[in-house]
């Protein structure tokens, strides 16, 4: 089974065993050959969650400007479905929480609903950033008051953090982390104090980076990625 998750060849999953630096349901295992149940079994290396349920599939998407984050559409609008043809054309697929229309970067897609909620849900706090553009100059005070919280028509929204990345050519750019999912919420608290939003890029969702991946592809999770994100969210 540590084989098959990409741990290395099966003399390399023996080796991990016999050095104690394997946990099932939380206990270190040393007997080579233990029966386990792939569906349920919380299997550990070094403390990093390894995921052994069959059929999963876990992808970051680089969502491009006036793509629709959804599956289908009516109206015959592209969807993030058209870009995931090669991963089945996101049939079974999530994609977790979304990005406006005109919003771009970094969404997780996955077969498995529960993580897609969980990573979704305020409570557990999954941090995700965004760099934001708007015009300038920007006062002092934004930063401050994005921390603290602005009023928004459902309820007060904070950043956990603010910084300013650059400043040129009367356009400022900033980082802005946040661990909530309400729709556009980045969008309206920017809005709110009075900096409209020219563009919004996800660089960041929990332990996945966009990093260099191109606009409009998609790319399988790295087992210490799945392994992070299934920590950050209790599965």
């Amino acid at each position: 089974m540590l084989a098959a998750a990409g741990i290395g060849s099966r003399r390399r999953g023996e080796e991990l065993i016999a050095e104690g630096r394997v946990s099932v349901d939380g206990f270190v295992v040393r007997e080579q050959g233990r029966r386990v149940n792939p569906e349920t079994a919380v299997i550990e290396v070094d403390g990093d969650r390894i995921v052994t349920r069959t059929g999963l599939v876990h992808l970051a998407l680089n969502k491009p400007r006036g793509v629709l984050s959804a599956m289908s559409d009516d109206r015959g609008r592209p969807t993030i479905a058209d870009l995931l043809t090669e991963f089945g054309g996101g049939g079974g697929l999530f994609h977790v929480g979304r990005l406006d229309g005109d919003s771009e970067g970094l969404l997780l897609v996955t077969n498995n609903g529960e993580l897609a909620h969980r990573l979704t849900h305020p409570s557990y706090e999954v941090p995700k950033s965004y760099l934001v553009e708007v015009s300038g100059p920007l006062r002092r005070e934004v930063p401050r008051t994005l921390r603290a919280g602005v009023e928004l028509e459902d309820g007060l929204a904070r950043a956990d953090s603010v910084q300013i990345v650059d400043q040129a050519n009367g356009r400022v750019m900033l980082e802005i982390v946040v661990h909530e999912g309400r729709n556009r919420i980045v969008r309206r608290m920017m809005e709110s104090i009075g900096y409209p939003v020219h563009r919004l890029v996800r660089t960041r969702h929990g332990a996945v980076y966009l990093g260099t991946l191109r606009s409009g592809r998609a790319r399988h999770l790295t087992r210490g990625e799945v392994g992070a994100l299934y920590r950050n969210v209790g599965l």
